[in-house]
């Protein structure tokens, strides 16, 4: 099958690549000469492991192609995803012009017989149907299209390991036949298939991702209630995850969540359901605890960091991803510098995208020890496991106080007393 992905991020390269790894011919059209210059070479401009082999290999075989080019691509192909990136506005909806903009310019290139176009980008209730309209509107006569919803379910760190084992296929549509050729592509995908209209296959991922921001948020709760009271916040949760209604998996107390999905879902479902005349009360409690939870740990930052000066360990909104759109080290660090801290920070990948935005504000260093010479205390915000197991004993050695804030609980507090630190963590009692 020829197939076309309109948009190069981690929804749209990760699953392009896998399909041509099936033996589809694959176009990807991007919008910048640059990109798809390095793209062309090999280079998957973003940070996933094992993306890089995929990619390259595919180029090899000759299976995928990259364009500026709708011409080159859209006529060619039987299916057309749109997976460009649908961000927040100030309002907390979700800027759709992106998505309108690549339906104008595809539907003029649309050959005569059936099309299937399937929006992978995440949208709110609605969108596919303005898609439709858009598509139907611009056609060349003689062109057949049928509208999709294929929403995808992938975390970007397991990126590839999540689009081929996916929990469920979800495709919604009108059209048998765009469901039987939408079927036939993922027959080499595990996972249960739904299939269903397109509000619910829009409907499905924003409530997904809103879940998961739930668990992550509820977590936090109950850690603020844990530090209140002198409750550990692990053994609480692990005990309540033992109930198979309720379960672990994402209910991690923390620095909240971030990336590139969960922030902008949440506030976009929540602007809908304000839109929709729907009582938002709990959804916009999410994001506060969310907030709450970073100012949490920078208020212990304040109040107990004997200096000003500051190693931080993890810069990305999570391990094995250099990505740090919504990262809570971001709004932290900005924090700190308010205060007057300096700033020594290490990330195994995230450096380069974290300098984009300080600039110079803060020191970016590329071996993990070096923040740590002489600081007054090391603050952890991403949990990458190099930083799991590292030697605490050279942390001690090499920081001017033996104090650390770890915002994602990576150490034992028993261990950490009896090497000697102070160590505040998330929902547990603090090594004073």
């Amino acid at each position: 099958m020829t197939i076309t992905f309109i948009g190069h991020g981690y929804v749209g390269l990760v699953t392009a690549c896998i399909f041509a790894d099936f033996g589809n011919e694959v176009f990807v059209v991007g919008h910048t000469k640059e990109k798809v210059a390095r793209l062309r070479k090999g280079d998957p401009i973003i940070y996933e492991p094992t993306l890089k082999e995929l990619l390259k290999k595919n180029l090899q075989a000759k299976r995928l192609h990259f364009t500026l080019d709708f011409q080159e691509a859209i006529p060619r192909s039987e299916i057309v995803f749109i997976a460009v990136g649908t961000p927040p506005k100030d309002n907390g909806e979700a800027d759709l012009s992106a998505i309108f903009d690549v339906s104008r310019k595809l539907a003029k290139y649309l050959k005569r017989g059936l099309t299937v176009v399937a929006c992978k980008s995440t949208v709110p209730v609605g969108t596919n149907k303005k898609i439709e309209a858009i598509l139907l509107k611009h056609k060349p006569k003689g062109a057949e299209i049928a509208v999709a919803s294929c929403p995808e379910f992938l975390r970007e760190g397991t990126a590839i390991y999540d689009t081929l084992n996916p929990d469920r296929v979800v495709i919604g549509t009108s059209s048998k036949k765009a469901a039987e050729k939408l079927i036939e592509l993922h027959k080499s995908l595990n996972g249960k298939r739904v299939m269903t209209d397109l509000a619910s296959a829009e409907l499905i991922k924003y409530t997904a991702n809103s879940m998961l921001a739930t668990k992550i948020s509820f977590a936090n709760l109950i850690s603020f209630y844990c530090e209140k009271t002198g409750a550990d916040v692990e053994t609480v949760l692990d005990a309540v995850g033992l109930d198979e209604r309720i379960g672990r998996v994402f209910m991690n107390p923390g620095v909240g969540y971030g990336g590139s999905c969960l922030p902008k879902d949440v506030k976009a479902i929540t602007q809908t359901g304000s839109n929709l005349n729907i009582n938002v009360d709990f959804l916009k409690a999410i994001e506060n605890i969310n907030q709450t939870a970073q100012k949490n740990l920078i208020q212990k930052i304040k109040r107990y960091s004997p200096g000003k000066k500051i190693a931080i360990w993890g810069l990305s909104f999570k391990p094995d991803t250099d990505d740090i759109r919504e990262a809570p080290s971001i709004n932290i660090i900005n924090q700190l510098l308010e205060l007057g801290f300096k700033i020594f920070a290490y990330d195994p990948v995230a450096n380069t995208n974290i300098k984009k935005i300080f600039v110079n504000k803060i020191n970016l260093l590329t071996d993990q020890n070096k923040p740590l010479e002489n600081a007054d205390a090391l603050v952890i915000l991403t949990e990458w496991n190099e930083f799991k197991q590292t030697d605490l004993k050279n942390i001690k050695k090499l920081l001017k106080y033996p104090v650390i804030f770890d915002g994602r609980n990576l150490y034992n507090p028993q261990l950490m007393k009896k090497l000697g630190f102070k160590y505040f963590s998330v929902g547990r009692k603090s090594v004073l």
